[in-house]
């Protein structure tokens, strides 16, 4: 019997075929002999209550250009997939939310979904970091202009963000002198009507924002320091950061063994923890990322690592 994955992700047209986690979680599992689908969120649907999808099959090939091939259209059940990955990017909209739904429901009906949806429902990226204050900086998450002042005012050089944006998109220093601080909270609470996050800034971002990944609770061995451009504040790839490869130091070993647990115990299998100096500031549970420059620059299969868990709880 074909052993088959559905593999929910934002357009494979546009993907970076050397950077993206998701093209290479689809070459590990054709290599390992799976039947491999490809699914938008678009695609996904309920008819009488029963999750369902319109899929391609995909082939891929480890290229820059005529990387992937589709198949033709075909209606299936959800729960035909032995396993169905989430690789959906941020926001976490309420569509994203619908589609969790849809693929909780496969879930009932026997499919394994990596990672598991309530908990990407449960596990905001920024929040979730709250479920283990002994490693974050100093923080709030608050709608109050008020409050964001006087935060801002004790720490005198503070980072804001959206609760739902990936990237480093719309994340902002705001230094001791406060410029702009009235329209950047304007801008990030719609002037009162969305939470924020406002951290402590971190100086030790200049060594990096690390990517520390977590398979099935259990970090591996190499993370991703991502170093800000000359002027900038944000590590992230997107914003225009520089990745580094390098081992995980003593504190980021103690601090994946302290979350790892909970991550395991919540279903969620690929994981991502940023991690300045040695104070968690994300983790993420959509769609980490950073698996094949670590895979680049050591002797390492970290896309076989999570499939030898999954199948593990397969059987």
């Amino acid at each position: 019997m074909a052993k088959t994955l559905g593999m929910v992700m934002d357009p494979i047209a546009a993907v970076n075929t050397a950077k993206d986690t998701s093209f290479r979680l689809l070459l590990e599992a054709q290599a390992r002999g799976y039947q491999c689908f490809y699914i938008e969120m678009a695609d996904l649907m309920l008819v009488n209550g029963a999750p369902k999808a319109s899929v391609r099959e995909v082939t891929v090939r480890d290229q820059a250009t005529d990387f992937y091939t589709l198949g033709e259209r075909q209606s299936v059940a959800l729960e035909s997939m032995n396993i169905l990955m989430m690789r959906k990017d941020p926001p976490f909209d309420r569509e994203f939310l619908y589609a969790t739904q849809m693929l909780e429901l496969a879930e009932q009906r026997g499919s394994l979904v990596v990672n598991k949806p309530q908990s990407l429902r449960d596990c905001n990226e920024k929040l979730f970091t709250s479920w283990f204050p002994e490693w974050i900086t100093d923080c709030v998450v608050t709608r109050s202009a008020e409050v964001i002042r006087e935060f801002h005012k004790q720490h005198k050089d503070v980072i804001a963000k959206p609760l739902d944006g990936m990237g480093g998109a719309s994340i902002f220093r705001i230094p001791e002198a406060g410029t702009n601080l009235g329209v950047i909270i304007e801008t990030l609470t719609e002037k009162g009507q969305r939470y924020a996050m406002v951290q402590k800034y971190l100086p030790e971002i200049k060594d990096g924002d690390k990517r520390i990944l977590i398979i099935d609770g259990e970090a591996v061995p190499y993370c991703l320091a991502r170093i800000p451009s000359a002027g900038e504040t944000r590590g992230n790839l997107a914003a225009g950061g520089s990745g580094r490869a390098q081992p995980l130091s003593e504190s980021d070993k103690i601090i994946a063994a302290a979350i790892g647990p909970e991550l395991k115990r919540r279903g969620l299998y690929l994981v991502g923890l940023d991690v300045i100096g040695d104070k968690v500031t994300e983790i993420n549970v959509t769609s980490p990322t950073c698996m094949r420059e670590i895979e680049k620059a050591f002797d390492i299969n970290i896309a076989e690592q999570l499939f030898e868990a999954i199948e593990q709880r397969l059987s």
